[in-house]
C-alpha cells in the first residue's frame, strides 16, 4: 500500500470519509483530522512502514503535504 492509500483507508474506517474526497488539495481539518487523529494516523503510517518518524516534523495542512511527508520518509528509510 502507499501513502495516500493509507491515508485513504485510514479516513474511511475512522471517520467515514470517502476515499474520492482525500485528495492532495483537501485541508485534513475540511476532512475531520485534528490533532488527536493526525497522532493515531503517524502511528499507523510508523506501524505500516516500519519507519520511526521524529517528533519535530512539521504538522502537514492537507492531503498532499501529508503524502510527501509520508513518501519522503518511506524513500529516506530504503537509502
Amino acid at each position: 500500500m502507499d501513502s495516500i492509500g493509507l491515508i485513504r483507508e485510514f479516513l474511511k474506517d475512522r471517520l467515514g470519509v470517502e476515499p474520492d474526497s482525500v485528495v492532495p488539495p483537501a485541508p485534513l481539518a475540511d476532512l475531520g483530522v485534528d490533532s488527536l487523529m493526525m497522532l493515531e494516523l503517524m502511528f499507523e503510517f510508523e506501524d505500516r512502514f516500519d519507519i520511526k518518524l521524529s517528533t519535530d516534523l512539521k504538522t502537514p495542512r492537507t492531503v498532499g503535504e501529508l503524502v510527501s511527508l509520508m513518501d519522503g520518509l518511506i524513500a529516506s528509510q530504503k537509502s
